[in-house]
């Protein structure tokens, strides 16, 4: 049973959704998760600097039951996109792509 004041969870039942996971570190001792549901958001939103120092993202798929890190896949579209329209990759992605890369 659902406590009053605590939103009901975001997975929707029974859809067969692929969800995409942004691990993000707020300071040496708290990482938060965020999910979304699109990737070109997601992708979207780490170059605009949404997220404080993503360390990974995880896709999974709630009816066929699977997960995948794909942080290498994102590390590598955002250093293609940057490429692509000529600008340096962001400071503040970086650490990410470096270490996924």
């Amino acid at each position: 049973m659902l406590e009053a004041g605590v939103p009901p969870p975001v997975v929707p039942y029974g859809a067969d959704k692929t969800m995409f996971v942004v691990i993000d570190r707020l300071n040496q001792a708290t990482e938060i998760r965020i999910e979304r549901s699109d990737l070109e958001s997601t992708i979207g939103e780490l170059v605009a600097g949404c997220f404080n120092d993503p360390i990974k993202v995880i896709s999974f798929n709630t009816l066929e039951h699977w997960m995948k890190d794909i942080s290498t896949d994102v590390a590598d579209e955002i250093r293609a996109r940057c490429d692509i329209d000529g600008v340096r990759l962001p400071d503040y992605l970086s650490d990410f792509v470096e270490s996924h890369s």
